[in-house]
């Protein structure tokens, strides 16, 4: 079955763009466009995609609010690729907060806004870029700490972390820590659920904020 792909740009252009690269790929479907954030929940709900392709700043609703939106109704809800212009907005930073799953570029290559939606919608790593991190360290907090220490992850579930925090995928932590796939899907698991986290992404910007991981 293809990965199938909602582009939410108030730019037509842009969502032109994304839509020839994308459907030049047999493993990928782009089946809706959306010009707002508002659009969105109708969309999501009636096509069902695995991508949502959301630009961050709309004009009437946000990609931030739309994220939240969605992922705060919709049963089993798609995965949210954070799309825009600046890599060190802090608009981005909000989006992932707010539970997006990844982040492209709008100035990336063909091959780089494919690769992005296959990763996301495996759903087993992180576009996490190096100045997204800078932001995350820099919102630091003593309640990010405290949680981080009160979680109390052992020994090799801080090694996932700093491993997920890398962007690495299960795969590649499992070569790494030279153990199972599924020895690493138990680990993060239990990342997640110590941290409260409802996903990889917030798991990483809870050890970026804590300090727990540093932006090399």
């Amino acid at each position: 079955m293809p990965v199938t792909v909602l582009l939410v740009d108030d730019e037509p252009l842009v969502r032109a763009g994304l839509r020839a690269v994308l459907e030049a790929q047999p493993d990928i479907e782009v089946v809706g466009e959306a010009g707002d954030g508002a659009a969105v929940m109708p969309l999501v709900r009636r096509l069902r995609p695995d991508v949502v392709a959301m630009d961050v700043r709309m004009p009437l609703m946000d990609g931030i609010e739309a994220t939240r939106v969605v992922l705060r109704t919709v049963p089993d809800p798609p995965k949210i690729l954070v799309v825009t212009t600046f890599e060190n907005d802090e608009y981005v930073y909000e989006a992932l907060r707010a539970g997006a799953d990844g982040f492209l570029l709008k100035r990336a290559r063909p091959a780089e806004i494919v690769h992005a939606v296959r990763l996301v919608a495996e759903g087993e790593s992180l576009l996490f870029p190096a100045a997204v991190r800078q932001l995350a360290a820099q919102y630091g907090t003593s309640k990010a700490r405290k949680a981080m220490d009160q979680a109390s992850l052992t020994e090799r579930e801080a090694a996932v972390l700093r491993l997920m925090a890398r962007g690495l995928s299960n795969a590649e932590i499992a070569a790494k820590l030279v153990v199972g796939v599924e020895t690493v899907k138990t680990h993060v698991s239990g990342v997640l659920a110590k941290l409260g986290a409802r996903d990889r992404t917030q798991a990483v910007i809870a050890a970026y904020e804590s300090g727990f991981v540093t932006p090399s």
